[in-house]
């Protein structure tokens, strides 16, 4: 089996568990739950920052013992309104109650005690176009560095409409040398619709000693420990995915494939 696809354990409960332990990687970690009606999942965030991102349905959420209320009025998530978000610091605990069926993702990196328990998302999150042509996606940044959030955490989801690329040109962004690039680890939370489909991802670096590409399915995610790491979604099928990075500067500075950067720089000389 591939080494970078992670398969849910399941339909119901917590279906990933991505850790730094599981990854063989340093900062970034993922976790989804699948919760019914009145289940509940909780956790302790020990050392360690988190973003719960309400992927779709309704929770109650607590944070030590801090009631933040019933959250969440995305009851599918290809509906493309903005999520429902809470940060927890490090050294606190969580508890999330489900209304609804729901879906639940965990996002965590190193906390560094910078900030508060508190609701950030829908407010300050709106959906926005990038690219063009068939490279057109539409992005909800959650937490990216624009958003003084999270102590470590990036966090956004991508839209990618039926037969666009995402995640393209290819781009890189494993080397610790900012301004240039900034090292961040990086997971994908992909879904399909209709669910039943496959997305195509590659996630390769230039000197060949990593190159894996990935038939992705509903509810698979994708470790991107190095290299270039773009998306196809097949015509038919709609693809989207919740992006968590982390490293050891909050910044995302990137470099694209030297083969493909032509693309980048025709768009910039024609103004488009």
């Amino acid at each position: 089996m591939n080494k970078l696809l992670v398969k849910p354990a399941g339909a119901t409960g917590k279906v990933h568990n991505v850790t730094p332990q599981s990854a063989s990687w340093s900062y970034v970690g993922f976790g989804l739950y699948r919760l019914a009606p009145g289940e509940v999942a909780q956790e302790e965030t020990g050392d360690r920052e988190v973003i719960l991102v309400l992927v779709e349905g309704k929770v109650q959420i607590t944070v030590d013992g801090h009631d933040f209320g019933e959250l969440g009025d995305r009851m599918d998530v290809f509906e493309k309104t903005p999520p429902h978000c809470v940060y927890v610091p490090d050294g606190a605990a969580w508890q999330a109650t489900a209304a609804t069926d729901c879906t639940l993702a965990v996002c965590s990196a190193p906390g560094k005690g910078g900030h508060p328990a508190q609701i950030i998302g829908p407010a300050g999150i709106d959906l926005t176009p990038r690219g063009k042509g068939t490279n057109t996606r539409y992005i909800n940044n959650i937490a990216m560095e624009g958003r003084d959030v999270a102590d470590s955490l990036l966090v956004t989801e991508v839209f990618t409409p039926a037969g666009h690329w995402s995640s393209y040109p290819p781009h890189r962004h494993d080397e610790d040398d900012y301004p240039n690039m900034t090292y961040l680890e990086e997971t994908y939370y992909h879904r399909l619709n209709p669910e039943q489909g496959f997305g195509i991802q590659r996630v390769w670096t230039e000197d060949g000693s990593l190159d894996e590409t990935m038939a992705v399915g509903n509810h698979d995610v994708v470790l991107v420990p190095k290299g270039h790491h773009p998306c196809g979604a097949p015509y038919g099928y709609e693809m989207y995915y919740l992006n968590v990075m982390a490293g050891p500067l909050r910044k995302w500075r990137f470099r694209n494939h030297p083969d493909h950067d032509w693309i980048v720089q025709r768009d910039l000389a024609t103004g488009t």
